[in-house]
């Protein structure tokens, strides 16, 4: 910035500072009605004097007595004053256009003690020149003076206390494209709260969440890193026993076939995971929420019978109307509630039960999907970091997860203009709620 910014703003408040104070004078000494300029008043006052003495001074004494009075006023207050004899006829000294408050000549007739009448004319013009302010526009020059040094310190001080925090602004941001995130402006805009506090407080805001994803980033590649590198030396080891044992060839492919289907597993939830972030997902498909719902339930129930878990649904099926659209991509919402119920059922024991709600919510346009479970639920601080990727809480009990299951809804649900949240249920186990909007071909 180079304090460009500073230099225009001290510059331009200065400038028009000076325009409000020689504009306002002007108007008042232009159109200031009944009061009359200092000037003015003086210069008339004068004037009347100068007359006054001279008609009583030719009056009673006569024309040479009124000449030799004039011969000791000051050579300039001389040509003020005209005398001549009164059958003689002057044009007054006509009045400055556009000038407010001109003086007319004061003209008086006089008979000299001979009988002889006289023609006084006094202009009153020169003398009010004499006692005019100096200064442009007749402005008094110690106004001038003060509008220059009181404009340039009070816009000198106006123009700091605005780019002060836009040098902040600018150094901060500096400092977080150096890779420096822990920067923060807010505790450096010390009382203010004006807009640039705001900004700083949207600055820091950014800059927090830019340090979770980036930090967010490296802990998902020190986890996969982690977690690729078990099956990996599992498939070496067992490739060793094959060399050292050729009998335990088919129990070796057998266990290298296990670690492969983990890592396929693992890289595709990953990938899943990367493309719901970065929003690649073509999200232009219209479905039935409550058909996707019904299609995972079977899916749930097929798997549940295994584990003597049951799966109930609600589909807030309403008579007479049907369910609205929504849009998105349907295969990613149903890995998400997939992952959500899943995860509900890992955590539930033999003869519990996992629900899955779906009632659209008319008022407001939206659908609200509820997986509850009556397992043993959540400490409340897991519940912070419930949906974050490799966290070892969101693992199923049988340590086959990776904990990606949970982030990948998250995902799913933001990238469809939703939100999910986990709670614990006041009497026992857990409760995933996602709300999701209605599409547009479906909001009637």
């Amino acid at each position: 910035m180079r304090s460009r910014l500073f230099w225009k703003i001290l510059f331009l408040f200065w400038l028009t500072l000076m325009i409000i104070i020689e504009g306002v004078w002007m108007v008042f000494a232009l159109y200031g009605g009944s009061h009359k300029p200092l000037d003015v008043k003086v210069a008339e006052r004068f004037a009347r004097q100068q007359m006054a003495t001279a008609q009583a001074v030719l009056r009673r004494e006569g024309i040479d007595s009124l000449r030799a009075v004039m011969a000791a006023w000051p050579a300039e207050e001389r040509g003020w004053l005209t005398v001549s004899p009164a059958g003689q006829t002057q044009d007054a000294s006509p009045a400055k256009p556009g000038v407010r408050h001109a003086l007319a000549p004061l003209v008086a007739t006089v008979t000299a003690p001979d009988g002889a009448a006289y023609r006084l004319s006094y202009d009153p013009s020169g003398l009010r020149d004499q006692y005019r302010p100096p200064g442009p526009f007749n402005i008094p020059i110690h106004l001038v003076i003060l509008g220059i040094i009181g404009g340039l310190i009070f816009s000198a001080v106006l123009a700091w206390y605005l780019t002060k925090p836009i040098r902040r602004l600018r150094d901060g941001f500096a400092e977080l494209a150096q890779g420096r995130l822990g920067v923060r402006l807010k505790a450096h805009m010390s009382r203010r709260r004006d807009e640039l506090a705001d900004l700083a407080g949207d600055f820091d805001s950014m800059a927090e969440r830019l340090q979770q994803l980036i930090a967010s980033r490296e802990r998902m590649l020190h986890v996969v890193s982690h977690e690729l590198r078990s099956p990996l030396a599992r498939i070496h080891l067992a490739v060793g026993l094959a060399r050292q044992d050729p009998l335990r060839v088919e129990s070796t492919l057998k266990r290298i076939e296990l670690e492969s289907k983990r890592l396929d597993k693992m890289v595709g939830e990953v990938l899943t995971l990367a493309r719901a972030e970065s929003g690649s997902q073509q999200l232009d498909d219209y479905f039935d929420l409550a058909s996707l719902a019904m299609t995972v339930a079977k899916d749930a129930q097929f798997e549940a019978q295994s584990s003597g878990v049951k799966v109930e649904t609600d589909l807030g099926e309403t008579p007479g109307r049907e369910h609205p659209t929504v849009k998105g991509n349907a295969e990613l919402l149903r890995r998400a509630l997939e992952n959500v119920v899943r995860n509900a059922m890992r955590h539930s024991a033999p003869g519990q039960t996992v629900r899955i709600e779906v009632s659209p919510q008319w008022s407001d346009k939206h659908f609200l999907i509820k997986v509850s479970d009556d397992g043993p639920g959540m400490e409340p601080k897991a519940l912070d970091t419930f949906f974050e990727p490799f966290v070892q809480g969101h693992s199923s009990v049988d340590g086959q997860g990776f904990g990606l299951g949970l982030a990948i809804a998250q995902k799913a649900a933001q990238a469809h203009g939703g939100t999910i949240k986990a709670q614990n249920r006041p009497d026992r186990g857990l409760m995933v709620t996602i709300r999701l909007p209605f599409g547009p071909a479906g909001a009637t």
